[in-house]
């Protein structure tokens, strides 16, 4: 499936995220939350190194964010985009807050390839389709897209 041109774009904002994230001294993670004609209304860093929280994922981050300011309705109407396909503990959460659609770059089943071939980073393999088709409402998924560019982010980070 290729993504729309603004997905592309949102994509690339994603990655540059997961730059900035690693730059800051976390994972290299990025995530963004856009309404129905792709302007952006949040966007998140992972921050699991320097606020020193496991569950500070960029995804998880954003929908922290988004459920304190956003209505259902916009929610709802918005897309989450993400350098990576978001993890099982993030899936629940956009699942939760009822966040609609989901774009991503680099798939886990790739990120866990490049984290398993150097560090002993342990990994939940569990795809966010799995997790989001099996709630009581329909989920857009689309994913992964920009394959190189995203992984390119995590080039020396794990070994």
């Amino acid at each position: 499936m290729t993504p729309e041109p603004t997905d592309e774009q949102l994509l690339l904002r994603t990655i540059e995220l997961a730059q900035l994230a690693r730059a800051h001294g976390n994972h290299p993670f990025g995530a963004l939350l856009a309404d129905g004609a792709g302007r952006i209304l949040l966007e998140a860093e992972n921050t699991v190194a320097t606020e020193r929280d496991v569950t500070g994922h960029a995804e998880l981050n954003l929908v922290r964010a988004a459920s304190m300011e956003l209505d259902g309705e916009a929610l709802a109407g918005a897309t989450l985009y993400t350098s990576t396909e978001p993890c099982a503990m993030c899936s629940a959460a956009i699942y939760w807050a009822g966040i609609g659609r989901v774009v991503y770059a680099l798939g886990a089943d790739q990120l866990t390839a490049l984290v398993e071939n150097v560090s002993d980073e342990p990994t939940l393999r569990l795809s966010c389709r799995d997790v989001l088709m099996r709630g009581g409402r329909a989920f857009y998924v689309s994913g992964p897209h920009l394959k190189e560019q995203a992984a390119a982010v995590h080039e020396g980070f794990w070994g």
